[in-house]
């Protein structure tokens, strides 16, 4: 150091030059000593000198490689903070590639993710990149720098990728750098742990090396990246599985709501059938439940019940596939489920006007299903209990039981008041199985307050009536509609008491036999009905009742006019139904005949000639003529009519 008063050496002078070089971090080239500062200088001092600027050329690159390195651990550090504020998978990705292209300023930088099952590596992002093929480019373990990377967990470099002979060279990964144009590059592994998650890149387009201080750089970045990466996909994971949990917790919730409204259901059609409610009843329930209208019929067809629907049969194919799937199925926008009781068809439920049910309304419907099944099995029974009885009673009052009072009492206690009139009926199905005439008879009976069973391979209906002739014909069309074939119903009656229900039901079986063998099935009548052959097959010949039926007509005619049509009537067919020889008969002209014989027409009917009304119509002239000797009378006045 100079002593006060004298001026500093040249040495001096030259190493307080190096120092404010150091602290304005000036260029290298401003260290040199200038030539003009050489020349005045002794051999000794030029040494020293040039020894002062070497250490301070050292201290500058010191200095520029601490300033680098805290540079980029600052930039590190702004890249952790980035990334860890980065909740996206993508934008994670995208935000390593680009801040390693700033950190090393090269041309390119990409990143690749290690896919296990496919057992390579895919490029996943890239910035710089202007190849669609380079961007889409896959690397088997192994193959290239990258693959060797992703393989090895180790970093690799390249000066020139082309020409370098330590990696595989595969034609589609070699065309892809060469159509990216890439020379130089950096290849660094994404590691959690001893796991290898990808490779980060950072390639140049001219050929050059990379710098340790760039491959530890690089590293380090990877290493914060495969964090945010990890962390990122763990945050993705959670998020899909809170969205798969909520998802699931509403499926829950929906499911329990749905499983309390079935059971709700179920509770609500089950205390109603154990209250006594009828099949109407449920279907009202159903219909009301569902949203819908609805239609419950039996096993063979037959409508039970109907709430909001318009009636129509049942679709076979659709309670077929119903009760082979044990599910409620649709056809033609309306739902239909088999009525089950294990393998037993009881019938089926159709809901109309839901087009669409959703699973819990689906299984609502096939458990009302289940409801219906329980009542359709109660009320069978029921009647199986009270068919009995009634059965038993009906059997009674056919084979002419004594104790009519007991008969009387048991009938009152079925609601059934044997001291009204009552006809008897023996049904005949022409086609159908009798066990449907049964069922259908039973319904009858319970209609009419009345009693319905087989007797004697019979199948019998006792119900009020007054007039069983008219009461066949309609029973024999409903009967018939309901089992859509030809029923045969034979009538008698009407029978007031239980001691005369057995012989009204006898002569019923001989109506019923009559009419079949008279060509008439699917009819119904009382032997009164059948002219003559009704008088022969009754018990109770009412020879009067008959000449009435066959000929009041004429007989009231007569009395009111003073004519004598009967007479007219009785020359007519003994003169083999011919005019002329009628006329000369009856010492009249022919022309009166003419008119007689058309007013007789006019008062019994156009049909009165017909081979079987004209053999009535005489067995009753004949009848008539014993009873009152009408044919021992004069003839009256020629003209009267």
């Amino acid at each position: 150091m100079p002593t006060p008063g004298t001026h500093p050496s040249a040495a001096v002078r030259h190493l307080l030059d190096l120092l404010n070089l150091l602290v304005e971090g000036a260029p290298a080239e401003s260290f040199a000593l200038s030539a003009g500062q050489a020349a005045h200088l002794s051999e000794q001092e030029a040494a020293a000198m040039a020894d002062a600027t070497r250490v301070a050329l050292r201290i500058r690159r010191t200095l520029s490689q601490h300033r680098r390195r805290e540079a980029e651990l600052a930039a590190l550090f702004d890249t952790a903070g980035d990334l860890a504020g980065l909740r996206d998978l993508d934008s994670v990705l995208k935000a390593i590639v680009h801040r390693a292209k700033l950190l090393l300023g090269t041309d390119v930088t990409y990143l690749s993710l290690n896919d296990d099952e496919a057992g390579d590596t895919y490029m996943r992002v890239t910035d710089g990149s202007v190849s669609a093929a380079f961007q889409r480019v896959r690397l088997g373990m192994g193959e290239g720098l990258g693959g060797l990377v992703a393989e090895t967990a180790r970093p690799y470099t390249t000066g020139d990728y082309r020409d370098d002979p330590r990696f595989r060279h595969t034609e589609t990964i070699d065309g892809a750098v060469a159509e990216e144009g890439l020379r130089a590059i950096l290849g660094v592994p994404l590691r959690l742990g001893a796991r290898v998650i990808g490779v980060l890149y950072a390639a140049d387009r001219t050929a050059r090396a990379f710098t340790p201080d760039e491959v530890a750089l690089l590293s380090s970045l990877a290493d914060h990246a495969a964090i945010a990466i990890d962390g990122a996909r763990l945050l993705e994971e959670t998020r899909t599985a809170l969205v798969e949990l909520n998802a699931a917790s509403r499926t829950i919730e929906a499911h329990s709501e749905a499983v309390r409204r079935a059971e709700d259901a179920h509770d609500r059609l089950t205390d109603l059938v154990l209250r006594g409610g009828d099949v109407t009843d449920v279907a009202g329930a159903i219909g009301a439940l569902l949203r819908g209208g609805t239609l419950i019929h039996d096993a063979e067809g037959t409508e039970l019940a109907r709430a909001g629907a318009d009636p129509r049969p049942p679709s076979a194919r659709a309670v077929a596939a119903s009760r082979a799937d044990g599910r409620a199925v649709p056809v033609d926008g309306t739902w239909v489920c088999a009525v089950l009781a294990g393998p037993e068809l009881l019938g089926s439920i159709a809901l109309s006007g839901r087009a669409d049910l959703d699973d819990a309304d689906r299984r609502l419907f096939e458990r009302a299903g289940v409801v219906t099944a329980l009542l359709l099995l109660l009320r069978r029974s029921v009647a199986e209990a009270e068919d009995r009885v009634r059965g038993e009673l009906l059997g009674d009052l056919l084979s002419g039981a004594a104790d009519p009072a007991g008969l009387s009492a048991r009938a009152r206690r079925l609601g059934v008041n044997l001291d009204r009139p009552h006809a008897v009926f023996v049904l005949h199905p022409e086609t159908a199985p009798r066990p449907r005439l049964l069922a259908a008879a039973a319904r009858t009976a319970h209609t009419r307050k009345g009693l319905a069973g087989t007797h004697h391979d019979d199948v019998v209906l006792v119900c009020p009536s007054e007039s069983p002739s008219a009461c066949a014909a309609g029973l024999a069309h409903e009967l018939g509609q309901a089992l859509a074939g030809p029923v045969t119903v034979g009538a008698a009656g009407p029978a007031t008491g239980p001691g005369a229900i057995a012989d009204t039901y006898a002569e019923a079986r001989r109506c019923r036999t009559a009419l079949r063998s008279l060509g008439r099935p699917g009819t119904g009548a009382a032997l009164g009905d059948l002219g003559f052959l009704g008088v022969l097959l009754g018990d109770q010949t009412d020879l009067g009742g008959y000449v009435q039926r066959t000929l009041g007509p004429l007989i009231a005619y007569d009395a009111q006019r003073g004519t004598d049509l009967l007479h007219t009537l009785q020359v007519y067919f003994a003169a083999g139904m011919n005019q002329t020889k009628a006329r000369d008969a009856l010492h009249l002209h022919i022309n009166t005949v003419v008119q007689r014989l058309d007013r007789i027409g006019r008062l019994l009917g156009d049909d009165w000639q017909r081979p079987e009304r004209a053999l009535e119509l005489q067995l009753a002239l004949r009848v008539h003529q014993v009873a009152t000797g009408f044919g021992n009378r004069p003839e009256p006045n020629g003209d009267s009519l």
